[in-house]
């Protein structure tokens, strides 16, 4: 390859942070751009949990955000981005209104209610804390159970007593003066891959899950189809109880349009590792922020947020 790996902290313009309730098994992951940097999003799942996903539109006013919280809770833990606003606009960081000082943050959400405690989710504190760990060094990002990864799991398409613990994963990659990062947490009701092998690597598990079902999650859903008495419950009776969310970031200079279309091409990544994915069960969200004004064409950003995606899934579920 003649990319080689770098960590997170080598990208301008970004400060990140995340913190976590092991013990309810949820938590948040936030990307802040102090500056404000321009943004686009993706949703393809048929079920996300949002927050101001309309400033992505390339329609709207807004060219520019402050943060992207990832977070779990579902639609609950959308609160904690309140907790990130209260801590930006505290020491101003946002769009200018007058006297007042609006930060933009955006937010996406998986669902780990079923994980752990199903009343407890991210909140404003959680938000503010994550935030203020973002910019006093301690942001803590690391591949696992960690942030908006604490209470992510995979394979919950036959149930929660049959799934795989995954995480957060994060990588990122420099190609000449070229960066390019991914953030995500794999949440899906689908098995994952290795995107290089093609190795099922953590999914549905056996009974006593001990190993993963013989069986994929692809199989499951056509033998249910077929011999719907063997289960409890067909597939399309389950809530969207899923979604994988993830960011790309990025130094190369492209304006919110473009990075819309960045997020697009980084699902190619999603579908090459989990399958099946962007299914009605899912609120498959990817997020991409330009943080510098490197020139470089869209197909090659492009081709490298869908690999370094890839590689942060095949994290995801590895490092639990």
């Amino acid at each position: 390859m003649d990319f080689t790996e770098i960590s997170f902290d080598q990208f301008d313009n970004v400060k990140i942070g995340q913190t976590e309730n092991a013990d309810a098994g949820t938590g948040v992951t936030v990307i802040v751009a102090p500056e404000g940097r321009p943004c686009g999003l993706d949703i393809r799942g048929g079920g996300p949990a949002s927050r101001e996903s309309g400033l992505m539109d390339p329609l709207a006013a807004a060219e520019i955000i402050h943060a992207v919280v990832l977070g779990g809770g579902s639609a609950f833990g959308l609160d904690a981005a309140g907790g990130v606003m209260k801590y930006l606009s505290e020491h101003g960081i946002g769009f200018p209104v007058g006297d007042v000082v609006v930060p933009l943050v955006c937010q996406s959400d998986i669902f780990d209610l079923g994980y752990k405690a199903s009343n407890i989710y991210p909140d404003k504190a959680m938000g503010y804390a994550a935030c203020e760990a973002a910019f006093t060094g301690k942001g803590n990002l690391k591949n696992g159970s960690f942030g908006a990864g604490c209470g992510a799991t995979v394979g919950k398409l036959i149930g929660m007593d049959r799934c795989t613990k995954s995480g957060i994963g994060t990588y990122a990659v420099q190609l000449g003066d070229l960066k390019v990062g991914a953030i995500v947490a794999t949440n899906a009701i689908g098995d994952v891959y290795d995107f290089e092998t093609g190795k099922r690597i953590a999914g549905v598990t056996t009974a006593d899950g001990s190993a993963l079902n013989d069986l994929s999650c692809e199989e499951l859903m056509y033998d249910m189809a077929l011999n719907p008495a063997k289960y409890a419950a067909p597939a399309e009776s389950a809530a969207p109880t899923n979604t994988t969310i993830g960011i790309i970031l990025t130094n190369a200079a492209f304006n919110k349009t473009q990075l819309c279309k960045l997020a697009g091409m980084t699902h190619d990544g999603y579908a090459r590792c989990i399958r099946p994915i962007h299914t009605s069960m899912d609120g498959d969200s990817i997020y991409a922020m330009s943080l510098g004004d490197v020139p470089a064409t869209l197909d090659l950003v492009g081709t490298l947020a869908n690999h370094v995606m890839c590689e942060a899934i095949k994290r995801s579920v590895t490092s639990v």
